[in-house]
């Protein structure tokens, strides 16, 4: 049997890799989290693993050898707050933590799968896998390129086709702006449209941040891509044991936030048997406003990302992405279903 280890596995992404695990047929997962934040239990009470351990005990008990033979390490487990300014804490969790299971991976010939961040490119125009384009913009997002470079220096330059009798598989995943249910714990860094669906429900209305950085009112974009997109890849390169790398996980395709909101407001429509509206009926009717953009952000904001597939199309991995009208609407009945 194939046994699987998650960290962050009762958060956002590490969730639903576990889910997408059962659903082919792999329970004996090990599940690693921090559940001092207690309500994150509900994203792995619906889920099969074979056990939990605390990520304060995780690491040393995995580097002993203590859970046996693992096929593979799914690391999502991080402090991914782009507002944090505690950069000892920022470093030693995203960074050392990361090189310590690297290592251990290494030791045991357990291939590692990564979470990395389109946090790497921050003030680029470019979203490229490659030094060039790397301008991280806070301590999250230069703690996440630096294991990057550190898996560069350790696997080679292109950190691709790694020799299986040195590292095994090592796969870095660069997560654009990901959205779909069992984000619900993560607060204000939770995705858009979470926190567009509940402002609808409570307000009425959606507010989308003014114009900014050369862009009209609510046309700044994104690279948003649905959960189910990024399990899908994830579990493709599980199945691909023989390719490795650094690749961004984004659409390939940059959506404003207009987008975003008028798909969201037309899938709350549809289920009260409302017909969809315009967005500029949207912006008449006062179900969309737009804000002032905040200060606070201003220099610390991607305005455009859009994620460069080529490297990731380059491995043979085909999968079609959700766009957001779909994968905002899915996410929409997700939600209206339990009720959030």
């Amino acid at each position: 049997m194939t046994r699987i280890v998650v960290t962050g596995a009762a958060g956002f992404i590490g969730s639903n890799l576990v889910k997408g695990l059962n659903a082919r047929g792999i329970d004996d997962i090990i599940a690693v989290d921090d559940l001092t934040q207690g309500d994150k239990f509900r994203n792995l009470a619906d889920l099969r693993i074979a056990d939990y351990v605390d990520a304060s005990a995780f690491y040393e008990m995995f580097t002993r050898g203590d859970f046996g033979r693992v096929e593979a390490v799914f690391h999502e487990g991080a402090c991914s707050d782009t507002m944090e300014s505690d950069g000892k804490y920022m470093m030693d969790n995203n960074y050392s933590t990361s090189v310590s299971l690297f290592q251990a991976c290494r030791q045991h010939g357990t291939r590692l799968l990564y979470a990395s961040s389109a946090a790497t490119y921050g003030g680029s125009d470019t979203f490229r896998e490659a030094p060039a384009f790397e301008r991280p913009l806070n301590v999250y997002g230069y703690s996440k390129l630096l294991f990057d470079q550190r898996m560069r220096r350790e696997c080679g330059v292109d950190f691709a086709q790694v020799s299986p009798g040195k590292t095994g598989q090592v796969v870095g995943f660069r997560y654009f702006n990901v959205y779909g249910p069992r984000e619900q714990h993560k607060g204000r860094m939770a995705s858009v449209a979470f926190h567009q669906f509940a402002q609808f429900a409570a307000e009425g209305k959606v507010k989308l941040f003014g114009e900014y950085g050369g862009f009209e009112p609510g046309a700044q974009m994104r690279d948003f891509v649905f959960i189910d997109d990024v399990v899908a890849v994830n579990l493709w390169f599980l199945e691909h044991p023989a390719v490795s790398g650094l690749f961004n996980l984004g659409t390939g395709r940059a959506q404003p936030f207009n987008d975003v909101a008028s798909s969201l407001v037309n899938a709350m429509r549809a289920r009260q048997g409302q017909a969809a509206l315009s967005l500029q009926a949207m912006v008449d009717s006062g179900l969309i406003e737009y804000i002032p953009f905040p200060d606070a952000l201003r220099g610390k904001y991607q305005c455009y990302t859009q994620a460069d597939l080529s490297a990731l199309r380059a491995t043979g991995c085909d999968h079609v992405f959700s766009d957001v009208q779909n994968g905002v609407a899915s996410y929409v009945q997700s939600l209206a279903t339990q009720g959030s």
